[in-house]
């Protein structure tokens, strides 16, 4: 039944999995310059790992969402405990850098870590009607918690037992619990069965947005992209951005602290507001809120005021991400979820790896990082545009140009999905 206790158990049961398996996208960070001492490397090829691990995690939501939609959540959580315990094992073992980075971007991004974020996301939209926003913000998040709690974790083992054992270590820790969590997950969702297709996904995009399925899925994918590029700058350069101005890489990372622990009340929040009205006014409000904060990067660079804007950017923009979620289960049927959500959030994914060396490329070239703010936010604009123009579709479509039978059509489009 949706939005009972059983879906709200689940939502527990599928954020910690996510929390616990979002070691993948953190660890390789926390190890990087033992394992760049160790193999003798530059920090650039040092810092391929983190480069194949985020390759292979928007990847794997696109290959893993799709086993999802096939399997369910259960079986492909069990495998990707699986192959994080023996990505992990086979990393602390390895002798050459390619063979570290080519381990943790298929088993440990791709089969790994990638199958616990968007397919996680797509499993708990099944579960949930009139708080399914909220249901997706929260399963989102595990992505942050693991953000927040991983690092120190591994940090520590790193300094008191090096970076081999402490990836050892974290393979048992994924063996003896994301499988059995895993098992856990094996009810049905109420929605699964529900006999609707890809036809019915047709009618429910056509009638309430005027667009085929694909075209949908197109713009939420460039939407994805635009966003992610833009979020990439200050997440992924802040650290160096401080140490340029003079104030040491330490306030840089409280500064990313603060931006990944207030994007965490900011996922869910946004759910609680995409409940209330919708998922394309909660993308178009993200966009906005996170145009403004990185453009408070452009006009002040003072300690405090940069303590501030972090802040401020973690608030506005942890909730744009799964608001894709949300958009698809509007508009699409429970069938073929996992795939679509998978595609646009890989998209998003690489967004974030293309902004990280987009950004320092262009640092590269004008020895600033003003024009790479500037990058950012057109970026920004792009998916702005892209959500505001979906917002305004919908409107015309529920009455604002359009008329009652498409109004009709539209409500009981939406009755199926």
């Amino acid at each position: 039944m949706l939005d009972s206790r059983a879906s709200w158990a689940r939502l527990g049961l599928l954020l910690l999995v996510s929390s616990i398996g979002g070691v993948g996208m953190w660890s390789v960070v926390v190890t990087l310059p033992a394992v760049q001492a160790e193999f003798g490397v530059a920090r650039a090829g040092a810092a391929l790992p983190y480069t194949l691990t985020m390759l292979g995690f928007a990847a794997g939501g696109v290959v893993m969402g799709r086993a999802t939609d096939r399997f369910g959540i259960a079986w492909v959580a069990a495998v990707a405990g699986l192959m994080l315990a023996a990505g992990y094992a086979l990393a602390s073992r390895t002798h050459d850098l390619l063979t570290y980075a080519l381990v943790h971007g298929v088993l440990i991004g791709m089969l790994g870590s990638g199958a616990l974020f968007g397919p996680v996301m797509a499993d708990a939209s099944l579960w949930f009607r009139r708080r399914r926003g909220l249901a997706v913000a929260i399963a989102a998040a595990g992505n942050y918690v693991a953000g927040a709690i991983w690092p120190p974790i591994v940090a520590a083992a790193t300094q008191s037992f090096g970076w081999r054992a402490t990836e050892l270590g974290i393979a048992a820790v994924m063996l003896l619990t994301i499988p059995p969590l895993a098992w856990l997950l094996r009810v049905p969702s109420p929605v699964q069965h529900d006999g609707v297709g890809a036809s019915a996904g047709f009618a429910t995009s056509q009638a309430r947005l005027g667009l085929t399925p694909g075209a949908l899925v197109t713009l939420l994918v460039v939407a994805g992209l635009g966003c992610c590029v833009a979020m990439s700058m200050p997440q992924v350069h802040i650290v160096a951005y401080c140490s340029d101005l003079g104030y040491g890489p330490a306030r840089g990372a409280e500064m990313l602290s603060v931006m990944l622990g207030l994007g965490i009340i900011s996922r869910v929040g946004s759910g609680w507001v995409a409940d209330r009205i919708g998922g394309l006014p909660t993308l178009l409000t993200g966009s906005v809120l996170q145009f403004a904060s990185l453009s408070l990067f452009l006009f002040f660079d003072s300690l405090t005021s940069l303590y501030v804007i972090s802040g401020l950017f973690g608030l506005f923009q942890g909730g744009i991400v799964p608001s894709y979620a949300i958009i698809v289960r509007e508009y699409f049927p429970a069938r073929g979820a996992g795939a679509k959500v998978g595609l646009v959030l890989a998209a998003t994914v690489v967004g974030m790896a293309l902004g990280g060396w987009m950004t320092g490329a262009i640092f590269d070239h004008t020895g600033s990082y003003r024009l790479a703010f500037a990058n950012g936010i057109a970026w920004n604009l792009m998916n702005g545009v892209i959500a505001a123009t979906l917002l305004w579709r919908a409107y015309l479509r529920r009455g604002g140009g359009g008329n009652a039978a498409q109004a009709a059509m539209a409500a009981a489009t939406a009755r199926l999905s």
